[in-house]
């Protein structure tokens, strides 16, 4: 072997001296610190968003009132839930109700979710129609909006929150009676739920497409509407829904909507429902339809009107429903 070799045999074996290792240790700690950072960056932007989202970053005045918090929330309405697959024309051979005057088919229209928004409230009171009311429990101006629907005569009943099968990922808001509940604590939110609006005829249910399909529950709250003497409008948020089997047993009033007028609230959409309401409450000799508080449906429903009153009688939730089989 020349000595070349060997020179470069030896300087290939020879370990890095202590000032290259220390240069080594401070890069990998650099780039420990980078990721860490990075990490942290990511962390705290996630527990951010999660605990402390952009909504409450809204700056209020120190003197803001209460009022002007509650129409904060007019931004954010509650969420329902629809099951548009009922709406459809019944097969030819349904068995139709005749009118015991021989008079116009009829037509209620309940307009469910009030509770947040005052003003549009007072819009669809001054409609000079016959309007009934579903208000939400608990809600910031349930019992102004109440008051201002007896004011004008206007039927009022409660929007009772039930569990839907989407539950909690989908949540009805305050007042939900649940599944999971015990009789004594379903009965007890039951009772506080229809005693938070006052004036009302009537019940129908907000979301429910869990709790509607469970025959013990809704014997539960079907005994407690028979001795307040309500009665109950199943909104139809479920095909399985066991309501009406439900009311029979226990002989209480019954109604069930008919259709969805604004599931799409757009002008075109609603007025296609409002001729599918008609053209049902023809055959049927009655029909219900539910909307909600958007300035859209009441903006239609206002251009619409002379049509419908020509056409039907527009009446109180109460006048359609019946206790079934008598």
């Amino acid at each position: 072997m020349t000595k070349k070799k060997a020179a470069g045999k030896k300087r290939a074996g020879k370990k890095p001296s202590k000032a290259e290792a220390n240069i080594v240790v401070n890069l990998l700690k650099a780039f420990a610190g980078i990721f860490l950072l990075l990490f942290l960056v990511v962390a705290a932007g996630f527990f951010f968003q999660k605990y402390y989202p952009m909504s409450r970053l809204r700056k209020t005045e120190p003197s803001e009132s209460t009022e002007s918090k509650n129409l904060l929330q007019k931004v954010s309405p509650p969420t329902y839930e629809v099951f548009p697959k009922h709406d459809r024309i019944p097969p030819a051979d349904r068995i139709i109700k005749k009118s015991p005057s021989g008079g116009l088919p009829k037509i209620a229209i309940i307009i469910d979710d009030f509770g947040y928004d005052i003003d549009i409230a007072r819009k669809f009171s001054e409609l000079n129609a016959e309007i009934t009311f579903a208000i939400l429990p608990f809600s910031p101006q349930g019992e102004k909006i109440a008051g201002i629907a007896k004011g004008k005569d206007l039927e009022i009943m409660l929007h009772l929150p039930l569990e839907p099968s989407e539950y909690p990922r989908v949540n009805p808001g305050p007042g939900v009676l649940l599944a999971s509940m015990s009789p004594d604590v379903f009965i007890e939110q039951l009772t506080k739920d229809l005693d938070s609006i006052p004036y009302i005829r009537g019940v129908n249910n907000h979301m429910g497409s869990e709790i509607t399909t469970i025959s013990t529950k809704m014997y539960q709250i079907f005994s407690i509407l028979k001795k307040r003497e309500l009665f109950f409008v199943d909104s139809k948020t479920s095909s399985d829904s066991l309501c009406k089997p439900s009311a029979r047993l226990l002989k209480i009033p019954f109604g069930e909507r008919d259709v969805f007028l604004d599931h799409a609230a757009d002008p075109d959409s609603i007025r296609k429902q409002i001729r599918l309401l008609l053209r049902l409450s023809q055959r049927q000799g009655e029909a219900i339809g539910i909307g909600h508080p958007h300035k859209t449906t009441y903006l239609v429903l206002q251009e619409k009107l002379p049509e419908i009153k020509a056409e039907v009688q527009l009446v109180k939730a109460s006048s359609i429903v019946e206790i079934i089989g008598e």
